[in-house]
């Protein structure tokens, strides 16, 4: 498949697929799944890196076991819009997937979700820093995903509203 626009990824999707939404880091990817029908967005696991080649297969795993029919991963876009080293090796990282992994892969901007996150977890849930540390990557790619779903459903709902009625 291809790295696709938002826009475009429900279209790529087959028929009951899920999401697997990804926030790249440096040294673990939060995982995040979609349900069914692509309106809410899961904490799944963080997974520390290693090896590229070890990390696409877990990811391969998840994938089959999953069945998830396609990707969003979140883009580390600097506050002013421009993209700067943490993207590129994001897109990278995407391509060497892309390579592997058959599916349609969507970027979603990530600007604060992790600290959106992280002051979640403190304020409303008052949880320590070593446990918000175990949790917050596998958090911000639910927020992540959860951001991209919810742009597909007013997508969705765009489309519906311009159907005339039968």
């Amino acid at each position: 498949m291809a790295i696709v626009g938002i826009e475009d990824l429900h279209r790529a999707l087959g028929s009951n697929r899920r999401l697997l939404g990804l926030d790249v880091g440096g040294k673990t990817v939060g995982l995040a799944l979609s349900d069914g029908i692509l309106m809410v967005a899961t904490p799944l696991m963080t997974l520390r890196r290693s090896k590229f080649a070890r990390d696409a297969a877990t990811l391969q795993e998840i994938v089959a076991g999953h069945g998830v029919g396609g990707l969003v991963i979140g883009l580390p876009v600097s506050m002013d819009g421009t993209e700067g080293p943490r993207c590129q090796s994001v897109r990278q990282f995407a391509r060497n997937l892309l390579a592997l992994i058959d599916l349609p892969m969507a970027f979603w901007d990530e600007r604060l979700s992790t600290a959106a996150v992280e002051r979640m977890l403190i304020d409303e849930v008052d949880m320590s820093r070593r446990r918000r540390r175990q949790v917050v990557d596998k958090l911000a790619a639910a927020y992540i995903l959860q951001g991209a779903l919810d742009a597909l459903a007013v997508q969705a709902r765009r489309a519906a509203s311009r159907e005339p009625a039968p």
